[in-house]
């Protein structure tokens, strides 16, 4: 199983939101791309990146940030946030990224995750995030009536290399993961499933562990914190996976 660092970018700053509240940001730094360095530093092999000004607005404000991000580190990169049309995911691709994270336009335009994975297979992730197990929109303003499961198999049917899922009540709280609702999508789906959302502790990490087949876990606020030793919960997943 993946450990996978989270960068959150806002106004081009390294922040995290607590249960995706715009208003509730913490700022861990002002150089994003020495944090990506820090976290390579410790073993990660990948590095998940959100634009959560795109997730807000539709409309992706950290592109020079990415840029550097790309350009200080070796490892692998995922970006999501705000990628809402086929112009944005080619310029993504095009500086190096390595795969693209699409969220709302999986709900409201399904065609282009289809045009997506077309044109770059293996390089598109659905990001699912749910609550009570319904999909949640728009940086999690909005709660469908599409339950998470049922996306996911179609997303996988249109090519999707992976899902990243998220229980939203979960993120940023420090509480630990919603196991069984991970385990569910793992058991659900063919394609690699990459756990996100409250993982606050190591204990936390060997609870995901259990969970037969999950590909990675995504963990940010408790590495800025400290909760989590990054180095230490790499070193316990290796060759886990």
């Amino acid at each position: 199983m993946l450990i996978i660092p989270a960068i959150d970018l806002k106004d081009g700053l390294c922040v995290r939101l607590l249960q995706g509240k715009k208003e509730d940001a913490t700022v861990y730094s002002d150089a994003p791309a020495s944090t990506a360095q820090r976290w390579e530093s410790c073993g990660a092999r990948l590095l998940h990146v959100v634009d959560l000004d795109g997730a807000f607005t539709g409309n992706q404000k950290n592109i020079e940030s990415i840029r550097r991000i790309r350009e200080a580190v070796n490892m692998d990169i995922e970006v999501g946030g705000g990628i809402r049309d086929m112009e944005r995911i080619d310029l993504l691709i095009s500086i190096g990224i390595n795969r693209v994270i699409l969220g709302t336009v999986a709900i409201e335009k399904p065609e282009l995750v289809k045009e997506a994975c077309k044109r770059y297979p293996g390089k598109v992730i659905v990001g699912i995030d749910a609550k009570s197990g319904f999909v949640a929109v728009k940086g999690w303003v909005e709660v469908t009536k599409v339950k998470a499961v049922e996306l996911a198999l179609r997303m996988q049917d249109y090519g999707v290399w992976g899902i990243i899922y998220t229980d939203i009540s979960k993120d940023g709280m420090m509480t630990g993961p919603n196991i069984e609702a991970t385990r569910e999508m793992v058991e659900n789906l063919n394609i690699p499933v990459i756990a996100s959302g409250g993982v606050s502790s190591i204990n936390d990490i060997k609870n995901l562990m259990t969970i037969k087949n999950l590909w990675g876990a995504i963990t940010g606020k408790a590495i800025y914190s400290g909760a989590i030793d990054l180095k230490e919960a790499i070193k316990l997943t290796e060759g886990y996976f």
